[in-house]
C-alpha cells in the first residue's frame, strides 16, 4: 500500500511546464498535498487553459522561464534549492513538430540538457523526475508493448527530439551523477494521456470537445489507429510514486520506468469517440479520406509497464470505461457548471488518490 499523504508537505518543488495539461494536473495535486511549488514555463499555450481554470496562477509561484535559456534556468533552480524537480516542459505535439522542428528539438532536447547541466552545480539533495514519452521508442509496431530497454528512435521531429533527450539524460547520469551523488534522477515514459482540461490543438479529445460544444462535426484522420488511452491521473500518480520511491531508495537512481495503461485499454480512435458519444448530446464526426500532406503517424503504440509493477509497485488501476467517464464528465462539468470545476477536479484527485492507497 502507498499513501502520498505527508510525502510532499512543505517540500520545495519545481515543475517545469506547469502551465501545460499534465503539468497543471501535477501542480494542482501537489498543492493539495501541501507542497511549496514553483512553476517554470515560458507561456500559457492554450485557451481555455487548465492552468488558469484551476486558478494555479494564484495558488503557486509561477515564473516565466524559457527552458532553453540556460543561465535563467540555472539561476532560478540554484536560488530555489528544490527538494524535488518534475521536468515536463516540452513541445509535445507531433503535428507542430513538423511545422517547428527547431523549436521542438531545442525545447525537448536542449531544454532537458539545461536542467541536467544545472543539476551539476546543486549542492543539496534533490530528487528529479524527467518525463519523456512513449514516442521515444523507435516505432516497430510491436504488439507485445515496448519495454524500457527497447531501442530508441523517431520518424518525426517530436519523437526524435524525445529520443535525443533520453540519450542526453543517460550520458549525464553516467558521466556526472554517480551512485553516491545527492542528485537522484529517474526517467518516466507515459503514453496517450487523456483527461479533463486538455485543450491542445490536433489532439483527439480536445478536438471532439471543442467541436461538439459548438454542435459541429469533428474530423477524424486515422479512426482505426490504436492508442494506449490513459487518464492523466494515472500518469501523474506514477510520477509522484516514482519520486517518493526514488527519494528513499538511491538504488533507483538512473532507472527508467514506463507508466502505461492495462493492455486492455488499447482501443482505436473510433472506439474512444463512440464511447464518449454516449455521454454527450449532438455528437457527429466525419472521417477524412483523401488527406493531403499526410504526416507519419504510428498505427499501434503500446507500453509494457511490468517493470514499474515489479520494482516500484505501480500499476494502472483505471479501465477504459473509467478513463473515458472521468474525462467526459470533467468537460460536461466545465461547460454546464463552470464555477464548480475546481472542486470537481479536487474530488477526482481525492477519489483517484484513495484508489491508489487501496490498490497499490
Amino acid at each position: 500500500m502507498i499513501s502520498l499523504k505527508n510525502k510532499f508537505k512543505n517540500k520545495k518543488i519545481i515543475i517545469t511546464g506547469h502551465t501545460g495539461f499534465k503539468g497543471s494536473w501535477l501542480a494542482f495535486w501537489l498543492k493539495i498535498l501541501g507542497a511549496k511549488i514553483v512553476g517554470l514555463s515560458d507561456e500559457v499555450l492554450t485557451y481555455p487553459s487548465n492552468f488558469k481554470i484551476l486558478g494555479l496562477d494564484k495558488l503557486i509561484d509561477s515564473r516565466k522561464v524559457d527552458i532553453r535559456d540556460l543561465e535563467k534556468v540555472k539561476k532560478t533552480i540554484q536560488s530555489i534549492k528544490p527538494d524535488f524537480i518534475f521536468h515536463l516542459a516540452a513541445q509535445s505535439l507531433v503535428k507542430k513538430s513538423y511545422d517547428k522542428p527547431l523549436k521542438t528539438f531545442t525545447t525537448n532536447s536542449i531544454g532537458t540538457l539545461n536542467i541536467l547541466e544545472t543539476l551539476k552545480f546543486l549542492k543539496k539533495k534533490c530528487t528529479v523526475i524527467l518525463i519523456t514519452s512513449d514516442k521515444s521508442y523507435k516505432n516497430l509496431e510491436f504488439k507485445r508493448g515496448y519495454k524500457e530497454n527497447d531501442i530508441l528512435g523517431g520518424h518525426d521531429p517530436y519523437s526524435a527530439s524525445k529520443a535525443a533527450a533520453e540519450l542526453i539524460i543517460q550520458s549525464y547520469i553516467h558521466s556526472y551523477f554517480n551512485k553516491n551523488t545527492k542528485i537522484l534522477i529517474g526517467v518516466a515514459r507515459a503514453g496517450n494521456v487523456i483527461g479533463g482540461g486538455d485543450w491542445s490543438e490536433n489532439r483527439l479529445v480536445p478536438d471532439c470537445i471543442k467541436s461538439w460544444s459548438k454542435r459541429k462535426k469533428v474530423y477524424l484522420r486515422n479512426p482505426l489507429s490504436t492508442r494506449p488511452w490513459q487518464h492523466v491521473l494515472e500518469a501523474v500518480g506514477g510520477y509522484l510514486l516514482f519520486a517518493v520511491k526514488l527519494n528513499s531508495n538511491p538504488k533507483l537512481h538512473g532507472e527508467v520506468f514506463n507508466f502505461g495503461p492495462n493492455n486492455k485499454n488499447n482501443y482505436s480512435v473510433i472506439n474512444l469517440v463512440k464511447t464518449m458519444k454516449i455521454k454527450w448530446k449532438n455528437v457527429s464526426w466525419k472521417i477524412l479520406k483523401n488527406k493531403k500532406n499526410k504526416l507519419y503517424e504510428s498505427k499501434l503504440l503500446k507500453l509494457n509497464s511490468s517493470k514499474a509493477k515489479k520494482i516500484i509497485k505501480w500499476k494502472s488501476i483505471l479501465n477504459f470505461q473509467d478513463t473515458t467517464n472521468m474525462t467526459i464528465n470533467w468537460y460536461k462539468k466545465y461547460y454546464d457548471f463552470p464555477k464548480e470545476i475546481v472542486d470537481f477536479t479536487k474530488n477526482q484527485i481525492f477519489s483517484y488518490q484513495k484508489k491508489m492507497t487501496e490498490k497499490l
